[in-house]
C-alpha cells in the first residue's frame, strides 16, 4: 500500500482525537493530504538580532543569549507576571510571562544559550519580549527546521485545542521522517528540463522547509505548475473525448433561410468579430463533433443576430433550435428582438414561459412533437418533461451561470443523439478564469461593438452634486431623451443610510413633477404583469424616467434611454455597474452613465469608480474584478466551490497557467492516450485524479 493513503491517525504525535479534528477542520483524512497542506505565510529566521540593534517596529525577530536571572512581580489584586532578565554580549531585557508562569519557572534554564522569537516592545530606553518562543541553541541547530518558518492554515478550534502552528510543524517533520521524504515524480523528465523544473521531493520538501527565499521560489513554481498542468490536462482531454465520443449532427449545408436572411434582411452589416465567431461556429456544426462553445460577447455586441443564425443554419439542415433564458424578460426580450429580426423569413418562433397560458402550451407541445415548430425560446419552462421535441439539433444558452449543470443536462436528453450547444454570456469572463473553469468549451469571443455605437461616457460624482446631475437629466429629456435611475435596496434598512427606492421615488417626483414629466417605477417585489407594463409604457415613451432596483441588469432594450444614474454605485460589484451601464448607449445618440456615491468609500470602491470612469471594455474590467474579488465570489455561489486550488492562485498565477495549458496541449497532441514510456508516470498519476470526485468532474 501506497504509505501516503495511510490515515492520519497512525502519524507519531497525531492519534484518534487529534486525528478527529484534523479532518473536521481542513479536511486531513490521510499521510497525503496532510503533505499538500502547503503554509500561507512564512516568517523569515534566517537573521539573528543582537540586543543593540532592536528597534520598535513590532515585526518579530529572534535573538541568541542567556538567561541571567528570573523574578516573579506582584501586579496587586492576585496578579503576577514572571520577568527574566535575557542577556547577550552588547546588551540586556526583559521577557514578560503572564500565563503558564509554574511550568515556564521550572523548564527555564540559567546561563545555557538560547535562541528566543517574538516581537519586541520597547519601554523607555528598554526592550522586553512577552511569551517568546524558546529553544535551547543545541536544539535549534539540529532540528529539521528551516530558517524560513511556516505558517499553515489553521482554525479558531485548533488553537483552542492545542493543535498551534508549531504542533503542526511538528507533524509534518514526523511525516517526513516517516515517508523518509521519498515522493514519486509525477511528471516527464524532458518537461522538467525544458521548464526548468525542480524534482517532486526538493519541491515539497523545500514548500514545508525552505532553506533560502530562492528554494522557496522555485518550489512554489513547480507545485503550482503541477497543479495547473493536471487540471488542464483533464479538461482538455475531457473536449478531446466529447469531440471523439460524441458524434454531433453535421449541419452540411448552408441553406436559403441563412442565405436569404445574410444577403436581403440584415438589419446592418456584420462587425469583424462576429463574422470571425460565425466562421469558428459553422466549422463546428458542419464537423461531425458536437459543438460545445462558449460565446462571449460585451453588453450590446450583437451576440443575438449570431444566435438567430445559428438557429437559421439548423432550419436549413431541417432541425428545431431553442434558446434558453434564465428570466422572464430576458426571454420576451429575446423572443421579441429575434420575431422581429426574422419578420421577412418563413419561420414558426413561439415563447414559452411559467406564464403562458395552457392553451397556448397545447398548441406548441403539438407543433414541436410534429417538427413545425422551428424556433422555442423560453425559461426553465423548456425544460419540463412534456416538452418533446421533433429533432433538436441547437440548443441555446444565455448567461449559462445562471443554470445548474443538472439543468442543462437535461436539454441534452431531448433527443437521442445530443444537440450542439452554444453557451452566450455578457458577463466578460476573466481569461484566466474561462480557461479554468471553461477550459473543456471552445471559446469564442465578440470583442468590437456594431457600428455607430458611440462610447458610453461614465462619471463619477458625490451626492453634494446631486443639484447639478438633477439640471443635466432635464436637459436630456428636454431634447427627447429618457433616463433609467437605479437603486441598490428596496426598502429603508435599519444598518444602512443608503437611499431607498421608495424614498427616491418620492423625491425624484418633487423634482421632476407631473405633468411636465412622468416617472416609471420598477421592483423586486411587484407582480409580473406590473413589472412588464411599467418597462412597456417606459418602452414605448409614455414615461421619461425609469426607477428601478437591479431587475433591469439583464435584458431591457430601450434604444432612446440615453442617461443611466446608479445610486449608492459603491453598493454595486463592477460587473454588476458594467451591467447596468450596457443598458443605454444602444441608440445612436451620446449616451452617459452617472456613479452617485457617498464621499465616504473604501479603497476597494474608490478602484471600481477609476475602473468604470476610466474604460469601456468588458474583459478589462472583469479582470480588475477578479484582482478585488476573488475566483470564488465571480462565480458564484454554484461554483465558488470550483477552484478549491491547494497552492495555485488564478489571480497571482496567470502566466503559470497559460504555460501549463500550453504544455498541455503539446504534450496531447502529441501523445493523447499518454501510453509513450517516458509518460507511464504521469498517466498513473492522472489515471488517480480522475477516480477522485472532484468538480472537474462536473464542469460544463
Amino acid at each position: 500500500m501506497n504509505l501516503l493513503e495511510t490515515p492520519i491517525e497512525y502519524l507519531k504525535g497525531v492519534g484518534p482525537q487529534r486525528g478527529d479534528l484534523l479532518r473536521k477542520e481542513l479536511g486531513i483524512h490521510k499521510y497525503a493530504d496532510l503533505l499538500n497542506l502547503f503554509p500561507n505565510r512564512y516568517i523569515d529566521r534566517t537573521r539573528y538580532y543582537k540586543i543593540n540593534e532592536l528597534q520598535n517596529s513590532n515585526s518579530e525577530v529572534q535573538i541568541v543569549g542567556k538567561i541571567i536571572n528570573i523574578k516573579t512581580v506582584e501586579q496587586g489584586k492576585g496578579r503576577s507576571r514572571l520577568v527574566a532578565t535575557f542577556v547577550d554580549e552588547t546588551g540586556q531585557m526583559e521577557l514578560v510571562w503572564f500565563q503558564g508562569q509554574k511550568w515556564i519557572r521550572e523548564s527555564i534554564k540559567i546561563n545555557v544559550p538560547y535562541v528566543i522569537f517574538g516581537k519586541v516592545a520597547q519601554f523607555g530606553a528598554s526592550y522586553n519580549m512577552a511569551h517568546p518562543e524558546m529553544e535551547l541553541l543545541e536544539e535549534h541547530k539540529a532540528s529539521l527546521r528551516s530558517a524560513m518558518q511556516p505558517v499553515y492554515p489553521s482554525t479558531e478550534k485548533l488553537a483552542n485545542k492545542g493543535i498551534s502552528n508549531k504542533v503542526i510543524n511538528k507533524m509534518m517533520q514526523q511525516l517526513f521522517v516517516e515517508t523518509q521524504a521519498l515522493f514519486s515524480e509525477n511528471l516527464p523528465n524532458y518537461l522538467l528540463e525544458e521548464i526548468k523544473l525542480i524534482p517532486k521531493n526538493a519541491a515539497l520538501f523545500n514548500i514545508h522547509f525552505p532553506k533560502s527565499q530562492d528554494l522557496l521560489a522555485k518550489a512554489q513554481f513547480r507545485l503550482k505548475f503541477e497543479e495547473l498542468f493536471f487540471i488542464q490536462l483533464q479538461l482538455i482531454t475531457k473536449n478531446l473525448i466529447r469531440k471523439h465520443k460524441i458524434k454531433g449532427m453535421p449541419f452540411e449545408k448552408v441553406g436559403e433561410n441563412f442565405n436569404n436572411f445574410y444577403k436581403n434582411h440584415l438589419p446592418f452589416d456584420l462587425t469583424n468579430a462576429q463574422k470571425r465567431v460565425l466562421k469558428e461556429i459553422r466549422n463546428d456544426l458542419g464537423s461531425n463533433a458536437q459543438m460545445n462553445r462558449l460565446l462571449q460577447g460585451d453588453v450590446g455586441s450583437g451576440k443575438t443576430i449570431v444566435a438567430l443564425m445559428c438557429m437559421l443554419l439548423a432550419k436549413d439542415n431541417g432541425f428545431q433550435s431553442c434558446l434558453m433564458a434564465p428570466t422572464e424578460i430576458l426571454a420576451n426580450q429575446h423572443f421579441n428582438g429575434i420575431t422581429e429580426l426574422a419578420k421577412e423569413l418563413n419561420i414558426n418562433i413561439k415563447i414559452l414561459t411559467g406564464s403562458t397560458k395552457t392553451s397556448d402550451r397545447k398548441i406548441i407541445h403539438e407543433e414541436l412533437e410534429n417538427g413545425s415548430l422551428d424556433i422555442l425560446i423560453g425559461t426553465h419552462a423548456l425544460l419540463e418533461d412534456k416538452v418533446q421535441f421533433h429533432n433538436l439539433g441547437l440548443a441555446i444558452i444565455d448567461e449559462q451561470h445562471r443554470f445548474g449543470v443538472e439543468q442543462r443536462s437535461k436539454l441534452w436528453k431531448k433527443n437521442d443523439v445530443p444537440p450542439h450547444v452554444l453557451v452566450m454570456t455578457a458577463t466578460p469572463i476573466p481569461r484566466t478564469l474561462a480557461m479554468s473553469l471553461y477550459g473543456d468549451l471552445d471559446i469564442s469571443v465578440i470583442d468590437e461593438l456594431p457600428p455607430g455605437r458611440k462610447p458610453i461616457q461614465t462619471v463619477h460624482r458625490y451626492d453634494s452634486n446631486r443639484l447639478k446631475v438633477w439640471k443635466f437629466l432635464k436637459d436630456e429629456i428636454a431634447k427627447g431623451r429618457q433616463v433609467y435611475i437605479v437603486y441598490p435596496l428596496i426598502q429603508e434598512s435599519e444598518k444602512m443610510d443608503y437611499k431607498d427606492l421608495m424614498d427616491g421615488y418620492e423625491s425624484i417626483s418633487r423634482d421632476f413633477p407631473l405633468p411636465q414629466y412622468s416617472i416609471s417605477i420598477v421592483h423586486g417585489k411587484m407582480k409580473p404583469a406590473d413589472k412588464d407594463e411599467e418597462m412597456r409604457r417606459f418602452s414605448e415613451g409614455k414615461t421619461n424616467i425609469m426607477v428601478a432596483t437591479t431587475v433591469i441588469e439583464v435584458g431591457v432594450n430601450v434604444p432612446n434611454a440615453s442617461v443611466m444614474v446608479i445610486e449608492s454605485a459603491e453598493r454595486f460589484g463592477l460587473s454588476q455597474l458594467h451591467q447596468l451601464r450596457g443598458r443605454v448607449g444602444r441608440g445612436a445618440e451620446q449616451s452617459y452613465c452617472i456613479l452617485m456615491t457617498s464621499h465616504k468609500l473604501s479603497n476597494d470602491s474608490k478602484i471600481r469608480m477609476e475602473t468604470m470612469v476610466r474604460t469601456n471594455d468588458g474583459f478589462e474590467i472583469s479582470e480588475v474584478d477578479l484582482k478585488l474579488r476573488g475566483p470564488g465570489d465571480i462565480m458564484g455561489k454554484q461554483q465558488s466551490g470550483v477552484l478549491n486550488l491547494q497552492i495555485a492562485d488564478l489571480v497571482k498565477d496567470k502566466e503559470i497557467l497559460q504555460l501549463a495549458r500550453h504544455h498541455a496541449i503539446k504534450l496531447l497532441k502529441d501523445d493523447a492516450p499518454m501510453e509513450k514510456p517516458e509518460h507511464a508516470k504521469l498517466r498513473e498519476a492522472f489515471i488517480e485524479l480522475g477516480k477522485k470526485k472532484t468538480i472537474w468532474n462536473y464542469i460544463s
